[in-house]
């Protein structure tokens, strides 16, 4: 099997896997008890924590761990929105966010808060302008991704951060992290998932900025701070950490490395009569590359091609089911018909060059046969 569906999930890092085997085959103890088995649990949370801090450029006591990146955005947009109600209504988004977000803020429309959905360009990016001209003074949150998972266009973080200047800013950095440079001082509130950087699944990280307030999701424990009350995931967090100590540790060799792939890729692709490449031509995470095949279903290329054992996706997994165009796509001006050709492929630094080269054997004969079968159905 070829997997290029890396922005999806990624393999456990073998290194990972052997930090969290003492937690799995060997403690059992609850980090809340007060035995020595549960002191021992509560050292490798905390060990782990300490990790994650000096990895971001954060205090260990502003790292929170959940149970992914969708549980970290939920409880930044709706936590922060709870705890700011008295001082806005108001919060800011762009068009082109994750599923998780979107739907946290349109949660918060119907409790009665404002949402501006900001515009992108053609290249998927937000303008920093336009978040200064959407401010106001019941602005409370401003919510922009680092990387989109979709395109893999980076954000000018920083700019909007000044832009969103007196409200609290969070970025989704799913995608960013173990890609490109990450550093959590560029924001209040950031999002990390295990699983995006070979980690387990079922685990992330809410980095909260000391100061920044956040209304807690779930209640009935005093854990990570009292604003995630549940049992932690002692082998989970242990991984997260190991997973992004090695992501930040290889982060430019790693990112040389698919950047180097994914151009081979690419430039296979573009070979291809009828492709588009969509996102930012320069502006861009290296793991990434979103195309448009005219003519084509991209349902039905990425089953064509699940069937010659070469794993890529339409776009954001949690929406994968959902038989309308992107979103994102929809949102950078792409027609309808472009957008449901699009076909997102993903790779990893253990990707390899044999790897590339199969798929690019593979995908221009899928093509040919999907456009013969569509100009018949014609």
């Amino acid at each position: 099997m070829i997997y290029l569906d890396n922005a999806a999930s990624t393999k456990l890092h073998p290194e990972v896997l052997a930090a969290m085997r003492p937690c799995l085959e060997g403690e059992s103890g609850n980090p809340s008890s007060l035995h020595a088995a549960g002191r021992r649990a509560r050292k490798a949370v905390e060990d782990a924590r300490e990790t994650v801090a000096v990895c971001l450029g954060a205090d260990p006591k502003e790292v929170l761990f959940t149970s992914g990146a969708t549980e970290s955005n939920n409880l930044a947009i709706s936590g922060a929105a709870a705890a700011l109600r008295t001082r806005g209504d108001h919060v800011i988004t762009s068009a082109i966010e994750h599923p998780c977000v979107l739907e946290s803020c349109a949660r918060l429309e119907k409790q009665g808060f404002r949402v501006t959905r900001l515009p992108v360009d053609r290249q998927g990016l937000v303008d920093p302008a336009a978040v200064s001209k959407a401010m106001t003074p019941s602005t409370i949150l401003v919510s922009v991704m680092w990387v989109n998972n979709e395109v893999g266009t980076v954000q000018p973080v920083r700019e909007i951060r000044d832009a969103a200047k007196g409200a609290v800013f969070h970025t989704d950095a799913a995608q960013a992290a173990g890609k490109v440079p990450v550093d959590a001082r560029a924001c209040d509130l950031l999002t990390l998932s295990a699983h995006k950087i070979h980690g387990p699944k079922g685990v992330g990280v809410l980095r909260v900025r000391k100061g920044t307030p956040l209304d807690p999701l779930l209640v009935g424990g005093g854990q990570e701070f009292e604003r995630r009350a549940g049992t932690e995931n002692v082998a989970g967090i242990v991984g997260c950490a190991e997973a992004l100590r090695i992501a930040c540790r290889d982060l430019d060799a790693n990112a040389r490395r698919m950047e180097a792939l994914r151009d081979r890729l690419q430039a296979g692709l573009e070979r291809i009569p009828g492709t588009r490449v969509n996102g930012h031509a320069e502006r861009r995470a290296p793991h990434l590359v979103n195309v448009s095949f005219e003519a084509v279903d991209g349902e039905a290329v990425i089953l064509s091609l699940d069937a010659e054992g070469i794993c890529v996706s339409s776009g954001s997994a949690c929406a994968s089911m959902s038989l309308e165009p992107s979103p994102v796509l929809r949102a950078m001006g792409l027609p309808a018909d472009e957008a449901r050709g699009s076909v997102r492929f993903s790779v990893s630094p253990f990707t390899t060059d044999a790897e590339i080269d199969r798929a690019l054997g593979a995908v221009p004969r899928v093509i040919e046969r999907l456009r013969k079968i569509s100009a018949v159905s014609r």
